[in-house]
């Protein structure tokens, strides 16, 4: 299937296994460049060595703990300075640790904010002065199906994944008019 892809760029979060290298597979089957990110650098590389394999779109990996300070911006920058442009980011994360609301410390919430919501708002504000200024962009953010009911046991994600729909919708009205698509998917 042709989806219109090629030469396009995105940029996926989280992606050295899981979800994340599964849409970054296929982006890059449908012949975008593809910017990725992940905490651990080396299965972030063999991801990018089996992305360059399939022929599709160029491949750019950088090691990032999106939770850190200037992380986003820092891959952001990698891909400006690989690629020129962005045109489509692609939010992802892994899941903050589960257990009922007694067993979390601040800190655990603290850190369940920076991993879900903070990451993908610093990923969102990299992007979008570029996206604006080109009057093109598609931000897709992966949550989970517990936005919708929540998961016993959850909580940490329940409450935080809610937030980035909130933050989703809002928006999907604020940069609609500068042609930018914001969406959210739940697996």
């Amino acid at each position: 299937m042709d989806l219109g892809l090629t030469g396009k760029v995105a940029l996926v979060a989280a992606a050295s296994q899981g979800l994340g290298k599964a849409v970054a597979t296929e982006l890059c089957r449908e012949g975008a460049d593809v910017i990725i990110c992940a905490r651990n650098a080396d299965l972030l590389e063999a991801t990018a060595t089996e992305l360059r394999a399939l022929g599709g779109g160029r491949v750019v990996a950088v090691p990032a703990d999106l939770t850190a300070d200037d992380a986003a911006q820092t891959v952001v920058d990698a891909g400006l300075k690989a690629f020129g442009r962005i045109d489509i980011l692609v939010t992802n994360t892994g899941g903050p640790p589960s257990g009922p609301f007694e067993n979390h410390t601040i800190e655990a919430w603290d850190q369940a904010y920076k991993l879900l919501l903070r990451s993908a708002v610093t990923l969102i504000q990299a992007v979008v002065p570029g996206m604006k200024a080109q009057q093109a962009g598609r931000i897709i953010t992966i949550t989970s199906q517990a936005v919708k009911q929540p998961v016993n046991n959850l909580i940490l994600s329940n409450s935080i994944r809610t937030s980035v729909v909130g933050l989703m919708k809002t928006l999907a009205t604020e940069l609609g008019p500068y042609n930018l698509t914001v969406n959210n998917v739940m697996p």
